[in-house]
């Protein structure tokens, strides 16, 4: 009998993906966020002003919003990150957490760490969005 460990080999591409999934997810968040903070403060408005239509995010699109402008694909980009975060956080966080569990021998503690991090990142993003300033600010952003 054999002292040593069977060591399963983890897929690398599939850790790859879901770690930039998490922070692909995590970083239009962000980026969400600091559009609304730096839109309410350009304007001078509070939150409930935000909310009445006239500072519509897509007015923060430089030079409008016309298919050849690429800062309205970046625009049309962060907004379906976005909206993906908020479905889908619960279950990359899970199978993140899940894959680090399992494979935490094979796996290289940076790896590890990155998955661990856009786990818990993802989970905190999902549990703020639920807070009534961030709600909000969804109601803003999904206008």
């Amino acid at each position: 009998m054999s002292s040593v460990a069977q060591v399963s080999s983890y897929s690398r591409p599939l850790v790859r993906v879901l770690v930039v999934a998490q922070l692909a997810a995590l970083g239009a968040f962000l980026v969400v966020l600091l559009l609304y903070l730096a839109r309410m403060a350009t304007a001078g408005v509070g939150p409930a002003e935000m909310l009445t239509g006239a500072y519509d995010p897509k007015d923060v699109v430089p030079f409008g919003m016309d298919g050849l402008n690429p800062f309205f694909w970046l625009y049309g980009l962060i907004g379906m990150l976005y909206v993906a975060g908020a479905l889908l956080g619960l279950p990359l966080a899970i199978v993140a957490l899940a894959l680090a569990a399992r494979e935490r021998e094979a796996m290289p503690r940076v790896t590890r760490a990155m998955l661990l991090t856009g786990a818990v990142g993802g989970l905190l993003v999902l549990a703020a969005r639920f807070t009534p300033p961030l709600l909000d600010m969804h109601r803003w952003w999904m206008d």
